[in-house]
């Protein structure tokens, strides 16, 4: 469970606070002083023994630690209504663990649930055109009413939108920042930040409380993004914009889906998302049902990178999206149970009476899921 103020250890908050410590730093001292407590209470000397850090770099680690003041932390959280999550921790989350640089904590108002290991980031350019705007709030109304999850930064534009339109429908949405929860970035969005955690989701930073919205802040932010995803979603992005940088790392780093909406020639806006689909490394999508299709064919993506990085959950491939299924999909499952052989979409509407457009968007998931077999005959549940 995620951690209230008090209950987090002093070592801890003051590893997490001290400037000079990012996430390899953290776990190079886990690994080397095995508790938080025995970490902060070295030497100099010692801590220049670790790998990567001289006596230069230790010392300012060092007087960094004793300079911090969990108690005001402590004071900020409970006052913004938030809690940590350590990396290691049961609720932190699976798919963010298996990227090769997993944030050391995670601050978070509202909470994480099991719906979101499935997830799908929508991302695009602050910029944003109304085409832009429309779409990107279509397009998270229907995945979200699909049951994903809908990750994005919280920016003003497509990301705004996106959070916007998952929560039109009801559906979940996770925001996350560039600064610290204590501090609202952007301001306009303070509202918006607000329905998100009353709907029941969450927005998360890695970095502390107080901590502003630096522009050396937001390429890290991205990758947690990234992470969180089975895929992403680029919506207008201006060539080497951070939508681009977030997409790159969940192609190349993270062993992720990229899919790109394609948007007018001429247009500075949709620049990227043409380049990326020119190039073949983000394919083309319409709609939510592409979008769906795609990630069906690219769940083996995910599942290969827990693998890589030897995460339990990789084991464990038949429960590894094993969420609460929606009520359409439980209808669909019944429908199968009964039947005890493949059925055809139709055969499902026939027994169903759901519109065959919500079937097809529920057997992919349910297959995205491991709950189903498919082949010429139709799907089947899987023994």
């Amino acid at each position: 469970m995620a951690r209230n103020p008090n209950d987090i250890p002093d070592a801890t908050l003051r590893l997490l606070l001290a400037r000079g410590i990012g996430p390899r730093t953290m776990r190079k001292l886990e690994n080397r002083f095995e508790t938080h407590e025995k970490a902060i209470s070295v030497t100099i000397e010692e801590l220049s023994e670790v790998r990567g850090l001289n006596t230069k770099a230790a010392t300012l680690i060092h007087q960094a630690v004793e300079q911090v003041d969990p108690d005001f932390e402590r004071l900020v959280m409970a006052e913004a209504g938030a809690q940590l999550i350590l990396h290691g921790d049961d609720d932190y989350p699976a798919l963010l663990a298996a990227i090769p640089d997993p944030p050391a904590a995670l601050w978070i108002r509202g909470r994480l649930t099991q719906a979101d290991r499935l997830a799908i980031a929508i991302v695009g350019s602050r910029t944003c055109t109304v085409y832009g705007r429309e779409q990107a709030g279509r397009l998270a109304s229907l995945l979200a009413e699909c049951g994903l999850t809908i990750v994005s930064g919280g920016a003003v534009g497509i990301d705004g939108e996106a959070h916007r339109g998952a929560l039109r429908v009801g559906g979940r949405t996770i925001v996350v920042l560039g600064c610290g929860l204590g501090r609202c970035y952007p301001p306009q969005h303070e509202g918006l930040f607000d329905r998100v955690v009353e709907s029941g989701g969450a927005i998360l930073s890695e970095y502390p409380m107080a901590s502003e919205p630096k522009a050396e802040h937001f390429p890290p932010r991205n990758r947690i993004i990234s992470g969180l995803s089975l895929g992403v979603v680029v919506i207008e992005a201006a060539k080497r914009s951070g939508a681009l940088i977030t997409a790159r790392l969940a192609a190349e780093d993270h062993g992720r889906e990229v899919m790109a909406l394609p948007g007018r020639v001429d247009s500075p806006a949709s620049a990227g998302c043409l380049d990326a689909i020119r190039d073949g490394w983000a394919a083309l999508v319409t709609n939510h049902t592409d979008i769906l299709n795609q990630l069906d064919a690219s769940s083996h993506l995910v599942r290969g990178a827990l693998e890589v990085a030897g995460h339990p959950d990789a084991t464990k491939a038949s429960t590894l999206f094993d969420t609460a299924l929606t009520d359409g999909q439980k209808a669909i499952v019944e429908a199968l149970s009964e039947a005890n052989e493949p059925l055809g979409a139709d055969q499902i509407a026939a027994r169903t009476e759901l519109p065959l457009s919500q079937i097809m968007a529920d057997l992919t998931l349910l297959q995205i899921r491991g709950r189903l077999d498919k082949d010429h005959l139709g799907v089947r549940l899987r023994r």
